[in-house]
């Protein structure tokens, strides 16, 4: 189940991305328009908000478990919440489960 995980979290990590990377090429750094693009349709700010509280969720239970975890597992998974999005950190935080789990 490991490598499942090792995938999810990279499929998380790339198709966000691209499409984040695609939108950056055609508007650049414009972070009104970023806001005034969530904030147009509620089905985005929908989107938005539900991955904003997942995320604080995967925080949450991080450090609540951080007996669980090393210091640099517990790191990276909340630069890769921070930085990337749940989509990498959820399935990074289940890898880490399965192998904290083997040892």
């Amino acid at each position: 189940m490991d490598r499942v995980y090792v995938f999810l979290a990279f499929i998380g990590f790339v198709i966000p991305y691209s499409v984040f990377i695609s939108w950056m090429l055609n508007h650049g750094l414009d972070f009104s328009l970023l806001w005034q693009s969530i904030m147009d349709e509620p089905i985005s700010l929908f989107a938005w908000l539900d991955v904003l509280i997942a995320a604080v969720a995967v925080l949450v239970y991080t450090f609540h478990q951080r007996a669980n975890y090393s210091n640099i597992q517990i790191k990276c998974i909340a630069f890769g919440t921070c930085l990337v999005g749940v989509s990498f950190s959820l399935p990074l935080l289940l890898y880490f489960n399965e192998i904290n789990q083997k040892i």
